[in-house]
């Protein structure tokens, strides 16, 4: 039998109930960031909603914004326009890299798959799309779909922003853009694949898989190469 990691006392976990606005969200990861590199806080990871939005990122093309129905962000993270909304989970993770092998790539492709395990322990069969960002899965019209998105940026090797992923939002509010540049494949959520719909049951999967996704940022090292066993 295998038993669960503890979680780590290094690193806060945060929920919050009532959606948050995005500039105070902004401002507060990256004071948390800050207070990370000189020693001052905790590494965190924040669980929230998002009134509804639109987000830029850095590679964001204007053609792409094709209803601005909701106020429009600048993110600073990587990556196209997102939408958020009510009943998306976001996940803002302020983690040190410094001290977890300064690997993004590592870091980036252990996040989808926590992101992956937590899916899975709703019984949603989600999965990673090669040349596509983001975390897919087949929808009940047998549609490839995206569930999950996720953008990071890194700052003195403190990971800023995270990742999303829909229980029951809105979908037709994602049809303002084309979400992170792909219009090829529709989104999907939790509740439109006939599955739980709870967000704490996604936090309550989340929590249980992240002592594992972090100590494979440790064992991973340098190179993704090396985690093979991990994938």
């Amino acid at each position: 039998m295998v038993h669960p990691l503890p979680f780590p006392d290094q690193v806060e976990w945060r929920v919050d109930a009532a959606p948050v606005d995005y500039p105070q969200a902004l401002a507060d990861m990256e004071a948390r960031a800050a207070a990370i590199v000189t020693g001052d806080a905790r590494e965190r990871v924040w669980l929230l909603e998002h009134p509804p939005l639109y987000t830029a990122g850095t590679s964001a093309d204007p053609a792409e914004l094709i209803d601005p129905r909701f106020p429009v962000h600048d993110a600073g993270r990587g990556g196209r326009y997102t939408y958020h909304g009510p009943g998306q989970r976001i996940g803002y993770l302020n983690i040190d890299l410094a001290q977890r092998g300064k690997d993004v790539r590592n870091f980036v492709h252990h996040l989808e798959g926590w992101m992956i395990a937590a899916l899975g322990d709703l019984g949603i069969a989600a999965r990673r799309a090669e040349g596509r960002i983001g975390i897919w899965t087949d929808d009940p019209q047998g549609r490839e779909a995206k569930i999950g998105a996720l953008g990071i940026r890194v700052r003195r090797w403190v990971t800023l922003h995270g990742f999303s992923i829909n229980v029951d939002p809105d979908l037709s509010h994602f049809g303002g853009i084309v979400p992170c540049g792909i219009s090829d494949y529709p989104v999907t959520s939790i509740a439109a694949l006939g599955a739980n719909p709870s967000m704490a049951a996604l936090d309550a999967a989340l929590k249980a898989h992240f002592p594992a996704f972090l100590s494979r940022l440790a064992r991973c090292g340098s190179g993704l190469e090396q985690c093979g066993s991990a994938r």
